[in-house]
């Protein structure tokens, strides 16, 4: 009977009735305080454990209770600045601890302009366009708004943001999402009547929404069946792709569908995996053991993670991937722009040169080496030999042979590559339309585009060295002065008065030049800052790349100053140098060693650190008994995060305590309690033979048998009772 039930009954007797049963009455009143000794404590520790945790706890354990996707959210949802990487088309964005953003790569459309943003909890990049989600639910974006993608100023409580090529998606705190920019027939953003939605993820032209129970919808372009999910259950993360969308399962297993041309939806084997991310052909996974995997096109290395570890984040968008270590610091490979940043491993190189999106190397033994874009077979260089010196234009290459005549292989629609018959030649440059050379008698000689006159030289003499850029053609004199012809609209030719100058270097609408003294001047279009060289001093040799202009100082060391478009700054460390060649996104050095160094677009990002990011908690458990939630394993928690414990004994065993790192777990006695996450940890669940409830059943059968005795004999006394008084009755009469 259970014991309430026996109270109530009990409670219809008056004490008197019990004082005349004083040896049933002990054990009755022991027994049931054992009992209530075995049921209070549980369930009141289990409501004090979990009375701390917040009203959005739930939320985070229906998503994914232990990935970084949890935490992170988790974050979000509390106002925090989790650390976490964010990739575009040829940008990578990085929000720090602190809530301002960094960003590497193209900044063609301002992409890159988040210097100034502040307490953010959420980045999402689109392909030429950065989003921000603020601590007070508003949204922010820079970068391209050729489709409206950044209109998301009146945007607000928004939890969640997403970032498709050319449309933004938020949810809000509500459950319903909203969405702007490109919206061909009204389906990208068909999302106005969906409700109870916990996360979005944005494609090329589809929108995918996570609800609160494990269900998917989506909208958008249908034709590759990349929104055919309507069937998926028991999802916990959503990702999409270019034509493709990607989601992890509850149990770590991952589903996919949609184009799967380069075997980007591959991933029916993949297990133990707490995050996913799809680029436009390709798909990422972070494994539980912070590892990564990756499926699909691997045209730019985009998928070789498989040395990666400590992994907390992935992400990934076009042709490169992103990751975030546990430290902090940010690991990415792939596409770096076109490739022209690939130079890891030459050696013995004797000079490098920068196309706008190409490199090219000089080997020690007279051959040619070249990486990066190639659609006008500009890198096509492979068979040549004896050059002694080479450079790179906008589409085309130069080889100087050791002769004197010349080689070139590229765009040639204006004549720039018209070099054949050329000979006594020194010294080549390259603009971006025009090639230039200059003979042994200090005379010059010009192809190409000469809609300015860049290509009119033929009275030139006494050239020592000669430099070319979009629509101009600069020569530096054997007496130190410098002469110009071609585009001046930004004074680009106004070198006049230059004296004691011993180098020059041309791009785009820039001239520079470095002075005997180490001092660099410079003129031309300065919207970027590119000509603000005045204070440089210690300089051995310059180049610029047009927006940017870099200089090689004396101890090896490069300097620059100008546009960042491509992350070029990330030369600050450097060192050893003694050549440095610029391209429109990327600069190159070569060492002393003769191996090379680039540094450029979006993949660049790997040079920073994001701060404190995330703590490892280790559980583990004694026989008997196992933890349930988040399980039992090492996991990754960010910074300040609550985290779930449930520890579930076997039959006829209990929870004794916790062990370990306990020093911020609310309750060590409880079966379920929290651990805030304030450093690494290790805790373990300990379960022990339940003695109290095996006496608290043994005392609840003598409770029983002795009432059962109890109210036996009362029955019987009182039936006796009852028959005296009848005789006694019937004596009467």
């Amino acid at each position: 009977m259970p014991t309430r039930n026996i109270l109530v009954k009990l409670s219809r007797y008056k004490i008197g009735t019990f004082s005349k049963n004083k040896k049933i009455l002990p054990p009755a009143l022991l027994a049931i305080f054992l009992g209530l000794s075995l049921l209070l404590p549980a369930s009141v520790a289990g409501a004090l454990a979990t009375a701390h945790l917040p009203d959005n706890h739930s939320i985070i354990v229906a998503i994914d209770s232990s990935g970084l996707a949890s935490t992170m959210l988790l974050n979000t949802l509390q106002g925090q600045s989790t650390p976490m990487v964010a990739t575009g088309f040829y940008h990578t964005v990085g929000l720090k601890d602190d809530g301002t953003v960094v960003a590497e790569g193209e900044n063609y459309f301002g992409q890159c302009n988040v210097g100034n943003w502040i307490n953010i909890i959420q980045v999402a990049a689109g392909s030429q366009y950065t989003v921000g989600l603020k601590a007070d639910g508003t949204v922010v974006a820079v970068g391209s708004n050729s489709e409206g993608q950044c209109n998301v100023s009146d945007w607000t409580d928004v939890i969640q943001i997403a970032a498709g090529t050319y449309h933004t998606v938020g949810v809000k705190a509500d459950g319903t999402v909203v969405a702007s920019g490109w919206n061909i027939g009204g389906k990208h953003h068909d999302v106005g009547d969906w409700t109870d939605i916990i996360q979005v993820t944005a494609g090329f032209g589809h929108t995918v929404g996570l609800k609160t129970d494990g269900t998917v919808v989506a909208a958008g372009y249908t034709a590759s069946g990349q929104s055919d999910v309507e069937d998926w259950r028991d999802i916990v993360q959503v990702a999409a792709g270019g034509y493709h969308t990607i989601g992890l399962k509850a149990d770590g297993t991952v589903v996919a569908a949609g184009d799967n041309e380069y075997g980007q939806c591959n991933v029916g084997n993949w297990t133990d995996i707490i995050q996913v991310t799809a680029g436009f052909e390709h798909t990422v996974g972070l494994k539980a053991d912070g590892t990564g995997v990756a499926v699909g096109n691997n045209d730019q290395v985009q998928c070789d993670v498989g040395d990666w570890t400590n992994i907390i984040q992935v992400s990934t968008c076009g042709w490169h991937t992103a990751g975030l270590k546990k430290d902090g610091t940010v690991v990415a490979i792939g596409r770096s722009y076109y490739g022209q940043c690939n130079v890891d491993g030459w050696t013995d190189i004797k000079i490098v040169d920068a196309g706008p999106r190409h490199t090219v190397g000089l080997r020690n033994d007279g051959s040619v080496v070249a990486v990066g874009w190639n659609g006008y077979g500009q890198c096509d260089v492979g068979g040549w030999t004896d050059i002694i010196r080479v450079t790179a234009g906008g589409y085309c290459t130069v080889g100087l042979r050791n002769d004197g005549s010349v080689v070139a292989v590229g765009y040639n629609d204006l004549g720039q590559c018209n070099v054949g018959g050329w000979t006594d030649i020194i010294g080549v440059a390259v603009g971006s339309m025009h090639t230039v050379g200059l003979r042994n008698d200090g005379t010059v000689v010009a192809v190409g585009d000469n809609q300015f006159q860049q290509c009119d030289v033929g009275n030139w003499t006494d050239i020592v060295q000669v430099a070319a850029g979009w629509g101009h053609t600069v020569g530096l004199k054997n007496d130190g002065t410098v002469v110009a012809i071609g585009h001046t609209e930004y004074g680009e030719c106004a070198v006049s008065g230059w004296t004691g100058i011993k180098q020059v270097a041309a791009a785009n609408y820039n001239t520079v030049g470095l002075k005997a003294d180490g001092t660099v001047g410079a003129t031309g279009h300065n919207y970027f800052g590119q000509c603000d060289v005045d204070d440089w001093a210690d300089i051995i040799q310059v180049d610029t790349g047009g927006p940017y202009t870099v200089g090689l100082k004396a101890d090896s060391t490069v300097i620059a100053v100008g546009s960042d478009p491509g992350g070029q700054y990330a030369i600050n460390s450097w060192t050893d140098i003694n050549q440095v060649a610029t391209g429109q996104f990327h600069i190159v050095g070569r060492k002393a060693d003769g191996t090379v160094v680039a540094a450029g677009p979006e993949i660049e990002l790997a040079k920073r650190n994001l701060g404190v990011v995330a703590y490892t908690l280790t559980i583990s458990s004694s026989p008997n008994g196992s933890i349930t939630i988040p399980g039992e394993g090492v996991f990754i928690y960010n910074a300040g995060v609550m985290v779930r414990l449930v520890a579930r004994p076997e039959k006829g065993y209990r929870l004794v305590d916790w062990t370990g790192d306990v020093d911020t777990i609310a309750n060590v006695n409880a079966a379920t309690t929290i651990i805030i996450m304030d450093g690494d940890q290790a805790i373990t669940a300990n379960f022990a033979f339940n003695w109290l409830l095996v006496g608290g059943i043994i005392a609840a059968v003598v409770v029983a048998a002795g009432l059962a005795i109890f109210f036996v004999r009362r029955r019987k006394a009182a039936r006796t009772k009852r028959q005296s008084r009848r005789k006694a009755a019937r004596k009467k009469h």
